[in-house]
């Protein structure tokens, strides 16, 4: 055991030394130094005393005891008010606080608990019931600062981690194109993260003069490693680095994204696709997908009279299976067409009761907008009131393309 009369200025704190740090306040020197053998045996007990009541709490401050011993009869300051300065104190008010009295007396005992004491011993106790008593206190004391230090780190890796993820979903919508807002053709989009880092992404440029693309991806899962893939991928089709590839031929692009982006490469981690190319000359949308959900076009020679025809993925998700052939599919657009690409957060929606919103109501929704309406934004607040949450469980993604 060690002892001390004063603070040290090289004394550590219980936070970083886990040590029981055993803090008496006594006017009596005799009962000082009685504590102190009972304690001396215990080599892993530090004991302080502080004879002056009035300076206690500065005391305790500096030596961050485990646990305090008060004797409740001292001349300069009562001992219970000295318990209700210790429980007004920040960084004593939740140390272990063992009154000492030289008698017992219920009506004392049942006032020191009532504002704040944990334990009563009448002075001087048998050691063993010291060192004991001692030791109880102090390891629960100890056990919360550490809790509450465990809480405290992961509570600023959170923070960090959220700051990063924030980070991260920032580049990623850097990458995304602006809306196109004039012109024969207009482009518009939403996208909103989910909670975690997830892995959609999506684009459009012009290939030439007469063909457009237009694709959206969502990889597999959320999190870092997700929204990297989807980076890469939107980075190559964004570089139209595909080897031996048309990019003017959907199901070419997929199949070379299917042979760069296997999943034993990228760790088990695989994406959906839908991808179509315009051609304006011919007013042709060529498209192929890859396990997507299929875009959804409103077709017709006026808007009032649109049909809507799904334009289905037919091929497997990119990464499963090598070497496989992705179909390209066609479809002559009408003068006032209006085309839907998006990934499955718009709607796969767990709702408040429990049950998710299924693809036909989404689909049935749009149909039900009135023409021309901002249908985005109304699906947004639609599906927040569907799930009771203003934050989604998945990243909704999706365009509108209107010609």
């Amino acid at each position: 055991m060690t002892t001390a009369e004063v603070p040290s200025s090289g004394t550590q704190t219980i936070a970083s030394t886990r040590q029981v740090t055993v803090l008496l306040v006594d006017d009596q020197f005799i009962v000082s130094e009685a504590v102190r053998r009972m304690l001396s045996e215990e080599s892993d007990i530090q004991f302080h005393y502080c004879r002056d009541p009035t300076e206690a709490i500065e005391y305790a401050n500096a030596v961050s005891p485990t646990v305090i011993l008060q004797d409740l009869e001292m001349p300069e300051l009562d001992g219970l008010t000295l318990i209700k300065f210790f429980r007004a104190n920040p960084s004593t008010h939740e140390i272990p606080l063992i009154v000492l009295s030289t008698k017992e007396e219920p009506t004392v005992k049942a006032e020191a608990f009532s504002i704040g004491a944990n334990d009563y011993m009448v002075k001087l106790p048998d050691r063993l019931e010291m060192v004991a008593r001692v030791r109880y206190h102090s390891k629960g004391y100890i056990a919360q600062l550490e809790r509450n230090e465990a809480y405290r780190k992961l509570a600023e890796s959170e923070k960090q981690l959220a700051e990063e993820v924030g980070e991260a979903a920032k580049y990623v919508r850097s990458l995304l194109p602006d809306p196109i807002r004039l012109g024969p053709m207009r482009v518009d989009w939403r996208f909103l993260p989910s909670t975690q880092l997830g892995g959609d992404s999506f684009g459009y440029y012009w290939l030439d003069e007469d063909h457009f693309a237009i694709y959206l991806l969502d990889v597999s899962g959320h999190g870092v490693g997700a929204s990297l893939l989807s980076v890469s991928a939107l980075n190559v089709l964004r570089s139209q680095t595909l080897p031996n590839t048309d990019l003017k031929d959907p199901g070419q692009v997929l199949r070379g994204l299917n042979n760069a982006f296997s999943e034993e490469l990228h760790n088990n981690k695989y994406f959906t696709i839908w991808y179509g190319v315009f051609c304006k000359s011919t007013r042709e949308l060529r498209w192929s997908g890859g396990g997507h959900p299929p875009a959804l076009l409103f077709n017709g020679s006026q808007r009032e009279e649109s049909r809507l025809t799904q334009l289905k993925s037919c091929g497997p998700m990119i990464g499963i299976m090598p070497d496989v052939p992705y179909i390209s599919q066609s479809v002559v657009l009408e003068p006032t067409a209006k085309l839907y690409v998006f990934s499955d957060g718009v709607y796969e929606i767990r709702q408040v009761d429990g049950e998710v919103w299924q693809f036909d109501e989404f689909v049935n929704y749009l149909c039900a907008a009135p023409v021309d309406a901002p249908v985005m934004d109304q699906l947004l607040i639609h599906i927040r009131d569907l799930q009771g949450s203003e934050q989604l469980d998945d990243d909704f993604s999706m365009m509108e393309i209107d010609w």
